[in-house]
């Protein structure tokens, strides 16, 4: 007999709007005897069925929800799962690249697969999905026949489930850098060893988006492998792409010429202070672009990170040209879209600038957001004029 999960009374409503997260704080109490990484039965308090998820003792997050009727979680479900997934992304154009599974957003919690060209990259966040890798490898070769699948599960979010970081090829072979095209743009995707599984996909259309925005000198802090950058150099006469990792900006060099840019320079240091560099100087730019990583990965971190977004908005609005514009981004759930504009308007009144808001949009499509799950709409993307 596997386990059925009884919660506490009322805590059912969350996940029958649609949740997928059952916390162990929220459980009255376990029957039955399974392995851990099981799927679980979960009911309400008084014995009313719920759905059925994977359990972990070892986590905060007990089960997580994705089956609410009587399927199982064979082979079949998963290839369903997964081809609507792929089907809602064809549906909207996508194909060169982009994420094909969003965990909780495509109803296959903790499992993230991302497409570039013809291999993928997947994420395995959470036990129960980890045990069933090899099985989820099996269907995504049966779906998209690629070249290559390489596994980026070496995130902090594993240990939260007693997982350690991995990551290694799981089918066929994998070059160091692969090539994709986004917005018309080639670039080299270090799948192996760039951010997240690679590349920052959630933000292709922002980044067209900001081309309209780029004339003149550009500052693209944060750049990474420079996806701004290089939609700012079909516009700009200058962009200057900073990072603190070189190989990051080596990997901005070689798209630069992959594409023929040649108004692209780099410069490695720590963003904080090149902006603050730049005020000292009385350097100016038309267009100034904060994509920076998440800087609080935590509730207990909101403090510190909204202080750090703040001293880089200030900075970077003193040292944008009046009539310019400051496109800016937080990548953190936590870091909230009132939280952020509460930032920014803190940030305008002690830059001493009049800024007006010009666009405001979010992650791009293939990363959809369940109403019902805040954790799933995570990015804010402000284009802010300096007057």
């Amino acid at each position: 007999m596997g386990y059925t999960v009884y919660l506490k009374k009322n805590e059912e409503k969350r996940i029958v709007n649609g949740h997928s997260w059952v916390y162990a704080n929220e459980v009255y109490k376990i029957e039955g005897k399974d392995k851990n990484g099981s799927l679980a039965t979960v009911l309400s308090y008084d014995g009313r069925f719920i759905g059925k998820g994977y359990i972990n003792h070892a986590s905060k997050i007990l089960v997580r929800v994705f089956i609410r009727n009587e399927e199982t979680d064979g082979k079949e479900l998963y290839l369903k799962r997964i081809a609507e997934a792929a089907a809602y992304r064809k549906k909207l154009g996508y194909d060169n690249c982009c994420r094909l599974v969003f965990a909780e957003a495509d109803n296959l919690p903790a499992l993230i697969v991302d497409k570039y060209g013809d291999y993928l990259a997947v994420q395995c966040l959470s036990l129960g999905i980890d045990q069933r890798k090899q099985m989820i490898t099996e269907c995504l070769i049966q779906l998209f026949n690629p070249k290559g699948i390489y596994e980026r599960s070496d995130v902090a979010a594993r240990k939260k489930e007693g997982l350690e970081e991995i990551k290694g090829v799981l089918y066929g072979d994998i070059s160091d850098y692969c090539e994709i095209e986004e917005n018309g743009i080639k670039m080299l995707v270090n799948i192996k060893n760039g951010q997240k599984t690679g590349y920052f996909l959630d933000q292709k259309e922002n980044r067209f988006a900001a081309r309209k925005y780029c004339s003149g000198s550009v500052l693209d802090c944060f750049c990474n492998s420079g996806g701004f950058s290089m939609n700012a150099a079909t516009v700009a006469d200058e962009v200057i792409s900073c990072d603190i990792s070189e190989l990051a900006l080596q990997n901005v060099r070689d798209n630069a010429r992959l594409n023929g840019f040649t108004n692209i320079k780099t410069q490695c240091g720590d963003v904080f202070e090149i902006l603050r560099n730049y005020r000292k100087e009385g350097k100016k730019f038309d267009t100034v672009i904060l994509d920076p990583p998440a800087f609080c990965k935590s509730a207990n971190e909101v403090k510190d990170a909204y202080r750090g977004y703040k001293d880089i908005n200030i900075s970077a609005m003193k040292i944008v040209a009046s009539g310019g514009f400051l496109i800016t981004c937080s990548c953190s759930h936590y870091m909230t879209m009132p939280l952020f504009e509460k930032m920014l308007i803190e940030a305008a009144r002690e830059s001493g600038k009049t800024v007006r808001s010009v666009e405001v949009k979010t992650q791009a499509p293939d990363h959809p957001s369940l109403l019902c799950a805040e954790e799933t709409q995570y990015l804010k993307f402000f284009v802010l004029q300096i007057i």
